[in-house]
């Protein structure tokens, strides 16, 4: 542990030495090399409410990054010295808290030390560091603590609140027997500062305003887009009912609604009726073979029994019937592969989510809605991470001034803080990818190009399809420093403006009445 102090004028003070000097008629003064030059017999002093980087031994404990807790030998404003079982190596840097006992509570000291030493004391190693890094507060109530341990008495909570500093006399105010005489009344210097105040702040909110205005890139429109997924009928039949409505939120995989194709429906109850008509003649056709031998077999003479129409049967030779067989089961297979071709087309009528989405639009399914194949059912909007972003229409005139990953200002309607945001990328027609929220004839505009912005703090998802109001800035800290300035002038006048509806409101009663 360090304990040479910081500056120069520490350097020079010692601690209340009466030299030897005195003894044999002189006295010795501190110099900054340690000696003492004889100047006579006194007693040389140092201020007491400056001294500092003297050890305390106050019960405490040290906290290190990784939960790892160490008992403290001793501690001084400039650090402290603990003891563990192995040795640290000198100038290694930690960040630990000291948890300083204050009575009946613990205070907590955050700190950033380096060591300088590590002696071994018996079977442990005492390692002393030297504070680097601690915050003002911290550092005052620790040397407010090293400051009560020198005077005898543990610190406590009482006594740091009250303010009192133990090794500092207490001014007193000096008593005098002569009456006071009135004093003049005090000029009214605070309405000139409020007056000389308001007079500044209404320059610094005009030059913001003005360099918000005239200096920095307003683009032609804005809005809150995210990723839309539209979600289309796969074939026609009525609309099942369905309880979504806009706003909702959908799990992936979570069912959305389904197609009712009676047509479908139909078809598919017949199919599987052939093939199991188509089953059972090939078992009985196998039976009656067997059973025959070599007399004659009697067949049906088709594999699909049509609807209104009686079924033939004809006689044939064993031969025969078996080639019969083999038709019929091939007739069979088609049969079960129409079948799964039809399930498959039924399975498709049912709809799920293909995401965590937010439903933006869904189609009414009251009184039986019959759509079309390809009619959109469901549009659904991405709110996963980076998906909810800003895009702008810059003029042509601008866009030379505009370069990926530049900073830029979005400000919500009703807002009262900017949100940064950082241009993803610049592009003369729009994305790939359909995006809900921004309206289409705004992007018949011939002389504007598509901004992506990507802002730092996520929007929340119901903020899509809101119009924006947006700035890009070449000189990051002027500009956000204006657009903070404007920001906070206009939550004051909405403010105030909320203030003078509410009161007129409330007077419009009481004349009516």
């Amino acid at each position: 542990m360090s304990d040479h102090h910081s500056d120069r004028n520490d350097i020079e003070r010692n601690e209340p030495t009466l030299g030897p000097g005195s003894l044999r008629g002189g006295g010795r003064s501190s110099g900054p090399s340690g000696q003492h030059d004889v100047q006579g017999d006194q007693i040389h002093h140092e201020r007491r409410d400056e001294r500092r980087f003297i050890r305390v031994t106050p019960p405490f404990r040290v906290r290190l990054d990784d939960g790892q807790e160490l008992t403290g030998v001793d501690v001084s404003v400039g650090g402290f010295a603990v003891r563990t079982s192995r040795p640290m190596r000198p100038g290694e840097q930690l960040s630990a808290s000291l948890l300083l006992t204050v009575g009946p509570t613990e205070m907590i000291v955050p700190v950033r030390a380096e060591c300088r030493h590590a002696t071994a004391n018996g079977g442990q190693h005492v390692n002393g560091f030297e504070i680097t890094d601690i915050d003002p507060p911290h550092r005052e109530l620790l040397r407010q603590v090293v400051r009560s341990c020198l005077t005898g008495r543990q610190a406590s909570i009482e006594s740091l609140m009250e303010g009192e500093d133990p090794q500092t006399p207490r001014k007193r105010k000096a008593t005098s027997s002569k009456p006071q005489q009135p004093s003049r009344p005090p000029k009214p210097r605070g309405r000139y500062m409020l007056l000389f105040t308001a007079i500044a702040i209404l320059a610094l909110v005009a030059t913001a305003t003005a360099y918000r205005n005239f200096m920095l890139i307003e683009p032609s429109f804005a809005a809150v887009t995210a990723p839309r997924i539209d979600i289309r009928a796969p074939g026609p039949g009525i609309l099942e009912a369905h309880d979504l409505k806009a706003g909702d939120q959908v799990e992936r995989d979570e069912k959305l609604t389904r197609i009712a194709n009676s047509d479908l429906e139909s078809e598919l109850i017949l199919s599987r009726a052939a093939l199991n008509y188509n089953e059972q003649l090939i078992e009985n056709l196998k039976e009656d073979i067997d059973s025959a031998g070599r007399g004659q077999v009697s067949i049906a003479s088709s594999a699909r029994p049509e609807s209104g129409e009686a079924m033939n049967f004809e006689t044939v030779s064993p031969a025969i019937a078996q080639a019969r067989v083999d038709q019929f089961e091939t007739a069979r297979d088609l049969e079960s592969s129409r079948v799964t071709a039809l399930q498959a087309r039924q399975a498709s009528n049912e709809i799920y989510s293909p995401c965590n989405c937010l439903v933006a639009w869904a189609l009414s399914s009251a009184d039986g809605t019959y759509i079309n194949k390809g009619e959109r059912i469901m549009t659904l909007i991405r709110t996963g991470e980076d998906d909810v972003m800003v895009e702008a229409l810059v003029h042509m005139d601008d866009i030379a001034r505009i370069e990926p990953n530049q900073t830029a200002y979005v400000s919500l309607p009703n807002a009262s803080t900017p949100i940064r945001a950082r241009v993803r990328n610049v592009a003369l027609d729009i994305e790939r990818q359909p995006r809900a929220g921004f309206p289409s004839w705004v992007r018949q505009q011939q002389n504007v190009a598509s901004v992506l912005l990507v802002p730092e703090k996520n929007l929340p998802a119901e903020s899509v399809g809101k119009p924006v109001d947006v700035r890009f800035s070449e000189a990051p800290v002027l500009g956000g420093a204006a657009e903070w300035i404007w920001q906070g002038t206009r939550a004051v006048f909405q403010f105030g403006e909320r203030i003078y509806d509410s009161v007129t409101q409330e007077d419009e009663p009481s004349d009516a009445g």
